[in-house]
């Protein structure tokens, strides 16, 4: 059966790999055949999974031979693809997301080829494909941000089209923001320019229509992604180019009094960089009615660093999952073998965030000798301003 086949596998692993072009040939028929008429669920798991060993077995040895995974399955998966074999679907999009993910940096035209049919709006209609789609897009944008911006231009609408569906529901806005992360992070910037302002207002839109604690987490993370990505300015610009003193109320009313409750080592790092870049490299934040907020933004981040995070969730958001699953949808199959790592879009740029604060704020103190000081003397808390004077020892820097 495939269940002892898999378990096989997964005890022979390095031993199978000269085997694995034989056995490919016979899964990928025995998929062909199933797809036909696919009434066993678990038999399908089990054939799914196995092709997701088979390939990271084979390609942890040699990560050449992706290619020809993609010579084999390729023509199933458009077959399945076509015919909208739907209990299949988001088998098929993890196996392609393990396979684009070995690429090194650049996207195969077969890809290229299939990238306009996972926009369609039927397919975002059923639950079970949502998280697989999204990570299969994740894939693409890492891949081949730069080919989409030059050969499939036309396309970015769909993508922010789906953006848009996915933080419209409740269930499902926190996959928006990933696929939204990584169009940030992976699009060449002149590429979305046009853009950029179109998607701060739908986010405001969701914010004044319902604001739950998923989404300003969601939120909070995609802020200072875009301010690691193009600088505390253009974030300050963009907000106040919607309405004037916007980015005030977003300090105040959102990142203060909330990023305590952002959960998730890298989330925090990604708004921990943020906020050190909204304190040290915005001049508004200087000299502007938006320097009441700056010790209060410093004290926010010292919390984040420091105090337990804070997971409460009001009451009447425990039942938010359930909503908008209208009928029976097929739930989504996790594949064991397709599991994706962590990514950290900072990486290696960024060790220790309080280190970073700390030579920030040096750098700041002397650009404008003075100010930073009075302006911690006069208004931070005297526990947070002992964790700031650990955070300047371990830098060994001063404020002037």
């Amino acid at each position: 059966t495939v269940k002892h086949l898999l378990q096989s596998f997964s005890l022979l692993q390095e031993a199978i790999v000269p085997y694995i072009p034989t056995l490919i040939g016979q899964l990928t028929h025995k998929l062909l055949l199933v797809s036909k008429n696919p009434s066993k669920p678990h038999f399908n798991h089990y054939l799914f999974e196995s092709l997701c060993l088979s390939v990271r077995i084979t390609c942890k040895a040699n990560p050449t031979t992706v290619s020809s995974f993609e010579e084999a399955l390729f023509p199933v998966f458009t077959e399945i693809l076509q015919n909208d074999v739907q209990e299949f679907l988001p088998y098929v999009f993890q196996v392609m997301s393990l396979l684009l993910e070995i690429h090194s940096n650049s996207i195969p035209s077969s890809y290229m080829a299939l990238f306009p049919h996972l926009l369609q709006p039927v397919l975002w209609e059923r639950t079970g494909n949502i998280p697989p789609l999204v990570r299969l897009l994740q894939a693409y944008l890492e891949k081949g941000g730069a080919s989409i911006a030059n050969s499939a231009a036309d396309k970015i609408p769909g993508l922010l089209g789906v953006f848009q569906k996915l933080i419209a529901s409740k269930a499902n806005d926190h996959q928006g923001f990933y696929l939204l992360n990584s169009i940030i992070e992976h699009m060449p910037p002149d590429s979305i320019t046009q853009y950029r302002k179109q998607i701060f207002i739908l986010l405001f839109q969701r914010l004044q229509s319902s604001k739950t604690t998923k989404f300003i987490k969601s939120f909070l993370v995609f802020v200072n992604l875009y301010c690691v990505k193009y600088g505390a300015i253009a974030l300050q610009e963009i907000f106040d180019s919607i309405q004037p003193k916007m980015f005030g109320m977003v300090l105040e009313k959102i990142v203060i009094p909330e990023v305590q409750k952002v959960s998730g080592a890298v989330e925090k790092k990604i708004c921990a960089v943020g906020i050190t870049k909204v304190l040290t490299e915005c001049p508004a934040m200087m000299d502007t009615e938006y320097t009441k907020l700056w010790t209060p933004l410093l004290q926010a981040l010292i919390g984040l660093f420091e105090l337990p995070e804070d997971d409460s969730i009001p009451d009447d958001e425990h039942f938010i999952d359930i909503e908008d699953a209208p009928g029976y949808q097929t739930a989504f199959s996790q594949l064991a073998f397709a599991g994706k790592k962590e990514h950290d879009p900072i990486g290696d740029a960024v060790g220790n965030p309080k280190i970073l604060l700390a030579q920030s704020l040096h750098k700041l103190s002397t650009a404008c000798p003075g100010r930073v000081p009075s302006m911690l003397s006069t208004s931070l808390n005297a526990e947070a301003l002992q964790y700031l004077q650990g955070y300047l020892q371990a830098a060994t820097v001063q404020l002037v």
